[in-house]
């Protein structure tokens, strides 16, 4: 539903389903089940105590920690006060949060326990704040101790729908990381687009599980769409496949997000084959690629309906959508679309100077909403350059075809997708340079059937320097999260190159890629 005259802001949310809806279930965690008013209630403890450590409207408040229940009381209860919240990559190395957090300036860090650790150096690093909670002992930490002596009184403070309310890093071809803001007007326009869109429909008792990163957009924004819509969401750590059919088999999810590397993960599981998987109405997909031969088994083991979108952390969530009625087994060409776009969403496919070019024609994806990010936090200029005539540039290159249907063909700018992670060639290669013996290296992405793309990196390398694969991987998980770390490693005499001296990553793809083979 489109629910513009209750929810003005993402703070909204939890206010309205308690008014309307309060005994219902806004969350389940391995405790249970969280109702709506208890949601409320506990948003507005948290929006408390910002507002008595002296927390301001338009600052940014960290989180760092894995999916639970208390990443929506913070959430909910930071948008309440008019702050922003910011959610780290928990996956991420020091040095990289480190940047994130410098770039972001945030004055408080709300951290789980499990990552206490990283928090206080981060917190000897840049000096604020910190708390900590105990996402698997609630009611026993500090955070806990401030939060049961705090009114529950809603804060009454008038947000800006303007203001940003998710503050989402995602890295740059540069290496240098981008704060992605989204505005609560952002987020909520997108509900409307999806209120248009007719292809899916919530009902009620519906339960949506969410086991995807929270950090990450796909993680954030549907759990968001279900809530906004009063949907129950089960919000647990990605678990390995056996854990994830058990927890099918007792929350019994309606709607089921995922990305293709964990279907098939969880169809390879031996238990898949007695599963019981008559609760899923929907699996939606993202992320990364999804082979055809994987889709097919899916939509065939399954037995259900299927909605694939596209769309970016720039964009809050997808912007497109590959209908049920899409997933036709016997239209394979179809099923590797990337759908057409939602209900007042413009994406048009145009050369390099912006042009619309004529269908099948492979161009760059540019994208037209006003559920885009309102700006890269304190980058003005990488903010112009993605963002020209209201259009934003996505990187990503591919055609649309005669019936309107849009298709992925390659990444402009270099981006390996790995596992459902975005992995920029620049960042892995910045990582390998540092290490002593290192000439030149590249870094691209290979198809692999377990992953998606693996990170392959290619080095012309100092032969006194002795290095191996070992020595190179070991080195790069001292310094970027472990996805981005290489799972193969290429060490060559020479690299292909332009005349101007520019690695020809299509050609050493095509090299690497014959090889393997």
């Amino acid at each position: 539903m489109w629910h513009y005259a209750e929810i003005k802001t993402i703070g909204d949310i939890p206010r309205h389903w308690a008014q309307a809806w309060p005994e219902h279930a806004a969350l389940i965690d391995a405790n249970g089940p969280i109702s709506w008013q208890a949601l409320e209630s506990r948003s507005n403890r948290v929006a408390q105590v910002l507002l008595e450590m002296g927390i301001q409207p338009g600052q940014r408040v960290a989180f760092l920690g894995g999916n639970s229940v208390q990443y929506f009381d913070l959430l909910f209860g930071v948008n309440k006060v008019g702050a922003a919240l910011l959610p780290l990559n928990w996956r991420l190395a020091v040095p990289e949060l480190a940047a994130i957090v410098e770039d972001a300036q945030p004055v408080m860090l709300i951290a789980d326990q499990a990552y206490a650790e990283t928090a206080a150096k981060l917190k000897a690093e840049r000096g604020f704040e910190t708390l900590i909670f105990d996402s698997t002992q609630p009611g026993k930490s500090d955070l806990d101790t401030r939060l049961q002596a705090a009114s529950d009184r809603h804060p009454e403070i008038d947000v800006n729908p303007w203001w940003t309310s998710v503050l989402m890093y995602t890295s740059g071809t540069t290496g240098k990381p981008k704060g992605v803001q989204m505005s609560h007007q952002g987020y909520l326009y997108l509900r409307l687009c999806e209120h248009l869109e007719t292809s899916s429909r919530y009902q009620d008792g519906d339960v949506m599980l969410t086991v995807m990163p929270l950090f990450h957009a796909m993680g954030t924004g549907l759990s968001l769409q279900a809530l906004y819509n009063g949907v129950t969401v089960a919000v647990y750590a990605m678990p390995d496949p056996g854990a994830l059919l058990k927890l099918i088999a007792r929350d019994r999810p309606s709607t089921l997000p995922l990305v293709p590397t964990v279907i098939q993960m969880m169809l390879d599981h031996p238990d898949a084959a007695t599963a019981d998987f008559s609760p899923v109405r929907v699996v939606v997909y993202a992320g990364s690629p999804i082979g055809a031969h994987l889709l097919k088994r899916a939509i065939t083991e399954l037995k259900c309906d299927f909605i694939q979108f596209y769309g970016a952390t720039e964009t809050g969530a997808g912007v497109t959508c590959l209908r049920p009625a899409d997933h036709d087994l016997n239209n394979e060409q179809r099923l590797k679309s990337c759908g057409s776009p939602l209900p007042l969403i413009e994406i048009k496919v145009a050369d390099e100077h912006g042009h619309e070019v004529p269908d099948g024609t492979v161009g760059e994806f540019l994208i037209r909403s006003p559920s885009l990010t309102t700006a890269y936090f304190n980058q003005p200029e990488t903010t112009a350059a993605a963002f020209r005539d209201g259009w934003y540039r996505s990187g990503d290159g591919g055609y649309r075809d005669a019936e309107g249907y849009l298709y992925i063909v390659d990444r402009v700018k270099d981006m390996i997708v790995s596992g459902g992670e975005n992995v920029y060639s620049t960042e892995v290669e910045q990582a390998v340079q540092k290490l002593a013996g290192v000439q030149l290296c590249a870094a691209i992405g290979l198809p692999d059937e377990k992953w998606g793309e693996r990170v392959v990196v290619a080095i012309m390398a100092d032969p006194a320097a002795g290095l191996t694969a070992d020595r190179v991987v070991s080195h790069c998980r001292e310094l970027i999260a472990g996805y981005k770390v290489p799972k193969q490693v290429e060490f060559t005499a020479a690299l292909p190159m332009t005349a101007s001296g520019k690695v020809m990553k299509q050609a050493l793809r095509e090299q690497l890629g014959k090889t393997a083979s």
